[in-house]
């Protein structure tokens, strides 16, 4: 499992919750609380979150940055993915493959299709039902 993550995940518990705590981040990404708790030792060596006792994880200004943008790059690929028709149940594994591997300009690319094909009906159409 990636920084990234982890971070991610974090960074939304603490807006859904208030606060991260071990178990939360095992249940939710599905892994066990000693793995979990090695991660943050790690993370927190790194400078991205900080273990406060009994308050749990705050991120740092970097960790939050960092997860702010894991954020945005996965919504931008689930609409994109969303706007092709991809079937819901694919799009959580495809966009997990796929979004630590592409560059900014790639993902800038992306995130301008996405408005062109959301202001164009007839091109999603025409992407979805292509002329044979």
């Amino acid at each position: 499992m990636a920084t990234e993550d982890y971070l991610e995940r974090i960074f939304a518990l603490i807006e859904s919750k208030g606060y991260a705590r071990v178990v939360d981040i095992a249940a939710s990404l599905g892994i066990s609380q000693a793995s979990v708790t090695n991660m943050l030792k790690r993370l927190d060596a790194e400078g991205y979150l900080v273990r406060e006792r009994y308050r749990g994880l705050v991120l740092t200004k970097e960790g939050e940055a960092i997860a702010k943008a894991v954020e945005k790059r996965h919504r931008i690929l689930t609409d994109f993915l969303q706007l092709l028709g991809v079937a819901t149940e694919e799009i959580d594994r495809d966009v997990e493959g796929m979004e630590h591997h592409l560059s900014a300009s790639t993902l800038r690319a992306i995130e301008a299709l996405c408005h062109e094909l959301s202001t164009d009906p007839g091109l999603i159409s025409r992407i979805k039902n292509p002329a044979r």
